[in-house]
């Protein structure tokens, strides 16, 4: 297949369930004229408290779909499934382009002004070696304190995002950090930018709130661009979304732009397989 054809095909996104659509948004923004693949594994969320195999073999049957789907680029736009699968991903498919989130602990490190950065995030994220080397490299002088808000992203994909039990496991994730003089929260969590007015309200202007999905976008356009692989129509990509659960969650969160008509389809989980329902 030839570049220009290549350039035509879809970029894949998938996470757990509607986080990942935050970054989606940040690439539709950077990149309108491609077409985009996302996929919500929502009869498997949260990720968070499972184990590092289960989110491997997820993630390697939502690879093996999207990649059936025409898909030229995929973007691992969870932090547990990259934390737990990306490095494993990479080796499987080295033909294949990753993007992958990184909790941003080097920017926050590097702009900090009382050397205290607040990271919430889930425990597989806290375990994984992806956030272990960033803060090796990155934040070896930084106070980093950690909260995972167990409960925060069941009630973000319910559509609660400024329910009492929110602000509640924002207060007690924050209040610590904020009592420790922290400046910088980091959200290492691609659901939690849709709870990025709650959180500043609780830390208030002076904490900077690091949301990832800008760099990933970045990053996506790197990638593109360095295998000449951007898509060079006129018009406004299409976007498919596609979950394991109900995609109508995904269409509360990712509301069509303009007159554009988002197919949404639906998907099970044939034991490591997904495969499409029929008539969905």
């Amino acid at each position: 297949m030839d570049k220009k054809a290549r350039g035509q095909q879809p970029i894949g996104i998938f996470d757990s369930g509607v986080g990942g659509l935050s970054v989606m948004r940040a690439i539709r923004q950077e990149l309108p004229h491609e077409d985009i693949l996302y996929l919500g594994d929502q009869a498997h969320i949260p990720y968070g408290p499972r184990s590092k195999a289960q989110i491997k073999a997820f993630s390697f049957g939502i690879t093996q779909f999207l990649l059936t789907q025409g898909a030229k680029l995929i973007v691992v736009a969870c932090n547990t499934a990259s934390g737990a699968a990306l490095y494993a991903l990479r080796d499987a498919f080295p033909d294949v382009l990753f993007v992958g989130m990184e909790p941003a602990v080097k920017p926050a490190a590097e702009t900090t002004r009382t050397g205290k950065v607040g990271v919430l995030a889930t425990p597989t994220t806290f375990a994984g070696d992806l956030y272990a080397s960033v803060v090796e490299r990155f934040a070896r002088d930084v106070s980093i304190y950690k909260s995972n808000c167990p409960g925060l992203v069941e009630l973000i994909e319910a559509g609660a995002l400024d329910s009492p039990e929110v602000h509640r496991i924002l207060e007690e994730a924050l209040s610590p950090m904020m009592d420790a003089e922290i400046d910088t929260v980091v959200l290492g969590c691609t659901h939690y930018p849709f709870v990025i007015p709650v959180i500043e309200a609780i830390t208030g202007p002076s904490v900077r709130t690091i949301d990832p999905a800008p760099a990933i976008a970045r990053q996506t356009i790197r990638l593109l661009s360095k295998g000449h692989m951007l898509n060079q129509q006129d018009s406004q990509g299409n976007l498919q979304l596609f979950s394991s659960s109900d995609p109508q969650k995904l269409i509360q969160f990712s509301p069509p732009s303009h007159d554009e008509e988002t197919s949404v389809n639906r998907l099970t989980w044939n034991g490591e397989t997904l495969c499409l329902v029929d008539g969905a």
